[in-house]
């Protein structure tokens, strides 16, 4: 036991969590013994879990793991036919006791607010999977999904599904160029969005970014339209459908059969930033991510049938879908927000939580870190007693927001589950089960299933080092790969050891068994928990006609946990830098969008180079953050990182 822990569980709690009951139905009373059994044999372990979670099957599978392929490309449940919208909502619609029970709940910015039964949430899911095949949707067909968090969302991603086709969906704060990245990369055939949507009281327009994205991108051809605002928007006649017209396609036809596909047919395809190059998309089967996500909600959270899920996010984002299928599997309702934690006022997110009687919150450090600066007043207001945990992912924690949303908000009562994965993982490696004392900022365990170590650079485990973070043993919800690139999914994941996953994340393992993730071992940037490739953002820069190259890092950041600073290197030297910096973040905000704008752009005269022309790096945010930039013989001019060096010492002077 960590002398840091502040959450220990008694006897009763821990007896009533869905994992531990589990365990002991198994045979289990040690969880530790119960987690190496979980990693030793992985066949039994995933046998019992789609047990447990109630997974239904139009056709057994006749065997639980394949690995003829390698353990890059594991073959889960064989001969199995399913379809995860049998499983999240159609077995809950059918069943007398479940109909109607609510499935979704829905708030605007504005406070309206809609919900949604079981047996609602099918009909509306039929009537739109109805309209796709109408409009010529076949099993297979890839559709981007560009929408803001609202039910219609949720009900395309199930009629898409439910048809066989494959959903690709984009976070609603993206600006054309990153949508349509996006869209080309999937070559999708059709595009689902929204006129637009309310944030902070005002009317944020979709339907502008999305012609544009649509100008870009040849593959599509419809584009059909959610009028939530009910705008005055561009209407291209044969390309654009409304969603009201596509359900009313669909009224007419007779019943849509949810098709029975192989267990390892796409669901869905999520992208994420990489280093370098294009976005990755990872690719997700039906019998993949929607397992895995309600693995860790229903046995790592205890979220049962009848609780609240509400997680802070966005469908572009891993834990969209992770909320939705984390939380229907489990028969639980999923709480679904379209506006901004604090507004109109600083208490918001805990207003909706009591209003909703939100079992399990999703929140972000950086979302905490500036609800601080409020007071905890705000979250007094309001009664918080349904609340049973609170999740947390997106980034590392720094302990004093950490001890105030545990100590000032959740009274010491509420469980901080901190929890860490990533898009291509499904939901997490590494997480505080319920069963455990939780520490703060750290983590109590791997999630069950989830073989971890930590390697120092020769891949030696470590223990009390930093090191990197691996995975030894497949699982369900690994990724299908990367579409279209299996070999830049076997070089981003598995180039390092043999057989070892590496995750990207520096880690220490303490003597007690917890884990502290300390940042990215690669250039990922992570702004406010949204991971962006930093060539991303150079490329848009070098888009202005006085930029000639750019180089971008990660610097910490007390409210966003981490922010983009990028440096420049101009065509000539009496230039306006006030000008083009200011049309430069311009361009940032109308590429990829206002959220994940640099926080300053610098004019330098080169950048870290290597010999063979690779920017370096390690070297910019070394020499920018004052830190010793270790071998730097491989560059072409070091004297760079000194120029570099000096700018970082006058940033944070004047900060």
């Amino acid at each position: 036991m960590s002398n840091n822990a502040v959450w220990f569980p008694d006897n009763a709690y821990i007896e009533s969590t869905r994992l531990f009951q589990w365990m002991k139905q198994l045979g289990f009373d040690d969880y530790d013994a119960f987690y190496e059994k979980s990693i030793q044999d992985i066949e039994w372990f995933w046998d019992e879990a789609v047990k447990t979670l109630g997974i239904e099957w139009y056709q057994p599978y006749s065997n639980t793991l394949n690995l003829s392929d390698g353990i890059k490309w594991p073959k889960w449940f064989g001969g199995g036919k399913s379809n995860v919208v049998y499983n999240a909502v159609e077995k809950w619609a059918e069943s007398e006791k479940t109909r109607d029970q609510i499935a979704l709940i829905w708030e605007s910015d504005d406070g309206e607010v809609i919900r949604y039964s079981f047996g609602q949430l099918n009909e509306e899911i039929v009537k739109a999977a109805k309209g796709l095949l109408v409009e010529g949707i076949q099993k297979g067909d890839v559709i981007s999904i560009y929408m803001p968090m609202i039910p219609e969302t949720v009900i395309a991603m199930m009629a898409i599904a439910k048809i066989g086709a494959i959903f690709s969906p984009a976070f609603s704060g993206y600006g054309a160029d990153a949508v349509a990245t996006r869209i080309n990369a999937a070559n999708a055939k059709m595009l689902i969005t929204a006129d637009g949507f309310l944030r902070r009281g005002k009317q944020v327009s979709m339907k502008n970014e999305a012609d544009r994205a649509v100008g870009l991108s040849p593959s599509i051809e419809k584009v059909i339209v959610v009028k939530r605002l009910n705008n005055e928007i561009p209407w291209q006649a044969g390309r654009d459908l409304s969603w009201e017209e596509l359900i009313k396609k669909g009224q007419n036809k007779n019943g849509v059969k949810t098709l029975e596909l192989e267990s390892d047919e796409p669901l869905m395809l999520l992208y994420t930033s990489g280093t370098t190059g294009k976005p990755k998309g990872a690719v997700h089967t039906h019998t993949g991510f929607p397992l895995k996500a309600a693995f860790d909600a229903g046995l790592a959270m205890d979220v049962k049938q009848g609780d609240t899920l509400f997680w802070y996010t966005d469908m572009g984002w891993m834990m969209g879908p992770f909320l939705v299928y984390g939380g229907l599997i489990n028969g639980a309702s999923i709480l679904l927000f379209e506006g901004t934690p604090d507004f109109p006022n600083p208490d918001r997110i805990w207003e909706v939580t009591s209003k909703h009687g939100a079992t399990h919150l999703g929140i972000s450090p950086t979302l905490i870190r500036s609800l601080m600066k409020h007071g905890e007043e705000w979250a007094h207001k309001h009664d918080l007693s349904k609340l049973h945990a609170i999740g947390s992912t997106g980034e590392p924690w720094n302990p004093e927001p950490w001890l105030w949303l545990f100590e000032k908000v959740g009274m010491k009562r509420i469980p901080i589950i901190n929890y860490s994965g990533g898009t291509e993982i499904s939901g997490g490696i590494l997480g505080n089960v319920l069963v455990k004392p939780i520490g703060p900022i750290t983590f109590n365990s791997p999630i069950p299933g989830m073989e971890v170590h930590v390697y120092d650079e020769n891949g030696n485990p470590v223990i009390g080092e930093v090191g990197e973070l691996v995975i030894s043993k497949p699982w369900v919800g690994m990724t299908n790969g990367f579409w279209n690139e299996p070999e830049r999914y076997e070089k981003s994941y598995w180039d390092r050891w043999p057989n070892t996953w590496v995750h990207g994340d520096w880690v220490i393992k303490d003597d007690d068994g917890f884990y502290t993730i300390t940042g990215r071992s690669d250039d990922i940037l992570n702004v406010a928990g949204k991971r962006l490739g930093p060539a991303e953002l150079e490329s848009i820069l070098v888009e202005h006609p006085d930029v000639v190259e750019a180089g971008t890092i990660g610097v910490p950041d007390d409210v966003k946990g981490e922010v983009a600073i990028c440096f420049a290197v101009l065509k000539g030297e009496d230039l306006d830098t006030v000008k083009i910096k200011n049309e430069a973040m311009e361009l940032v905000a109308e590429k990829i969008g206002k959220a994940l704008k640099p926080k300053e752009i610098f004019f330098v005269h080169d950048l870290p180079k290597t010999r063979n022309a690779k920017v370096m790096r390690r070297a910019i945010k070394a020499g920018f953050l004052n830190k010793d930039a270790g071998d730097l013989s491989s560059l072409e001019n070091p004297h760079t990182v000194e120029a570099i060096r000096e700018l970082g010492k006058e940033y944070y002077k004047q900060k």
